[in-house]
């Protein structure tokens, strides 16, 4: 692969490392040059291009990834498409990430180009989580340097998904004077729900006195009972376990058990016993498992449930990265998780506060333009109420009271941006900033003064946007060239905030690692109206 500037009269087949606008279009990065492309640079005055040729036995970057993706083995696994060198790997069913660090430093190892990135080793994922990702970092890469990556994945897997085994599980809870029923109520009920991503159900809750004998002759009861599948007991003791001879870990031994561990190197959780009676594990949890914050016992139920029997000194193992805290972006059970979950909440963010600098001299204004008698703000605006998103925040600028008087009587939220005559990031930020889109799941940004978008269309970019759980960018394109409107993920709100300039979105994209889900919307997605013969070609009258 060679790297630098290109000479346009030799640049066909080079492949583009920048963007290059061209007459009202551009060349993409990453883009091959074609003689038709070498004709507009030169139409542009251009002499030359920074560029990349590619050698003998080098790849580009996609067909690199592709074939990388291509070596991956493994069941529960679905791989995006390779795209800007990049290939997503996505759980397909709830269970645990099992990660080999030997094999993932050795890919890593290949060459600089070459990356994989995963997740934390036994972490606990739903199906449509992103596991890991292969990035190609350049735009092409030698082939030998593929091919000995792609040894490394066939001699051995990097990663794997584990699936959850449904249980029957007990709930064995001991009760003290000081110890409210309300308690054990709340503990029970979310025992249930961190089963449930398992298809475990919690078959049986039998309260008892707490003593080690009570506790043994209960589990004693409920063992004597056949069930089909495997089974598990948790128990709850009214009183936190502060001996190996206390009554938890002594009630195991009574019933017939042995106890693998007492205590967890991991904070919240260090109270947490294991142990086994016949096979069938015993976790006495601890305190914090009362919460629905995550803590140790959540790393040990996980493991049990897709069949593993931690160890001693497995368990002893865990104490780097066993402070823990709860983290926002991980499903957690909640009080309110008992209901049906609600629908991912959308909020449009329309931008209609542009210059509308290409309009020339008369001063006319796109957005006031009439389309079907109606001026294009409003009627953007009403067509994004149509698809009944959860909010429309509109941000003005440019002209801001006229604007704001055309969408007057709609229910929207309108909010200035005095900075808009610094380019679209600025109204960006200030879209996200209002209380509505910054409450939201995901915004859809819509442009103003795209008349040929629908209602039907942006319907379709939300209904995609909830399909995917709300962990996937949501596109517009047309005939796979991508445009607007565009659905963004919450994760993706922070550095959003951070644009500066006249910048949209699309960096926030490519470099964002979420998966992107394209929608053929047709020519909507590319047709605005930025001059006035572009008003008058796409229907509109100018006014104002």
């Amino acid at each position: 692969m060679i790297f630098g500037d290109v000479p346009v009269s030799e640049a066909e087949g080079a492949v583009l490392a920048h963007s290059v606008p061209c007459s009202g279009t551009r060349l993409p990065k990453g883009r091959r040059l074609s003689s038709a492309d070498l004709a507009l640079l030169r139409a542009e005055g251009l002499t030359s291009v920074l560029a990349v040729r590619l050698e003998d036995g080098d790849l580009g970057e996609d067909e690199a990834a592709a074939r990388l993706a291509g070596a991956l083995k493994g069941s529960f696994l679905r791989l995006s498409p390779a795209s800007t060198g990049r290939v997503n790997v996505h759980a397909t069913e709830n269970g645990m990430f099992v990660a080999d660090k030997a094999v993932v430093d050795r890919f890593n190892r290949i060459d600089p180009a070459i990356t994989i990135a995963c997740l934390a080793d036994h972490a606990a994922v739903l199906a449509g989580d992103m596991v890991a990702t292969i990035k190609i970092i350049p735009l092409a890469v030698a082939g030998a340097a593929v091919d000995a990556a792609v040894t490394v994945f066939v001699q051995a897997p990097p990663f794997a998904i584990k699936p959850y085994t449904p249980h029957t599980v007990t709930l064995v809870a001991t009760q003290l004077p000081s110890l409210k029923s309300s308690v054990m109520d709340k503990t029970a009920r979310l025992l249930t729900q961190r089963l449930a991503p398992s298809g475990s159900r919690l078959a049986e809750e039998i309260r008892t006195a707490h003593t080690a004998s009570a506790v043994a002759a209960a589990m004693a009861r409920t063992l004597a009972t056949d069930v089909a599948g495997p089974r598990m007991i948790i128990l709850f003791g009214a009183s936190a376990v502060s001996d190996p001879g206390d009554v938890v870990p002594q009630a195991i031994r009574l019933a017939g058990g042995t106890v693998e561990r007492v205590g967890l190197p991991v904070d919240p959780g260090n109270l947490l016993v294991l142990g086994y009676i016949g096979g069938v594990p015993v976790v006495g949890a601890p305190g914090c498992a009362r919460s629905p914050k995550e803590n140790g016992f959540d790393w040990i139920l996980a493991r049990l449930l897709v069949g593993q029997r931690p160890s001693a000194e497995e368990m002893t193992g865990l104490g780097v990265g066993g402070l823990l805290m709860e983290i926002p972006s991980r499903p957690l059970p909640r009080e309110t998780s008992t209901a049906a979950p609600a629908p991912l909440s959308v909020v449009v963010v329309l931008l209609a506060a542009g210059r509308a600098s290409r309009m020339g001299v008369s001063g006319q204004h796109k957005l006031l333009a009439e389309f079907d008698g109606m001026p294009l703000v409003r009627r953007s605006a009403q067509i994004a109420l149509a698809a009944e998103p959860d909010g429309l925040v509109t941000v003005t600028g440019f002209r801001h009271e006229e604007i704001a008087e055309r969408l007057g009587g709609l229910a929207l939220e309108t909010v200035y941006n005095p900075d808009y005559a610094s380019g679209m990031a600025s109204s960006l930020r200030t879209g996200l900033a209002a209380p509505l889109a910054r409450d939201a799941d995901g915004v859809l940004v819509m442009l103003a003064d795209m008349p040929a978008v629908t209602s039907a269309h942006l319907a379709a970019l939300i209904s995609a946007f909830r399909d995917a759980g709300g962990r996937a960018i949501i596109r517009a394109v047309s005939d796979g060239k991508r445009g607007n409107p565009v659905v963004l993920p919450r994760t993706t709100f922070s550095a959003l905030m951070k644009l500066e300039g006249d910048v949209g979105a699309r960096q926030i994209i490519e470099t964002s690692e979420l998966e992107v889900v394209d929608i053929d919307i047709g020519t909507a997605a590319h047709l605005d109206v930025d001059t006035p013969e572009a008003v008058l070609a796409a229907g509109g009258v100018l006014r104002g």
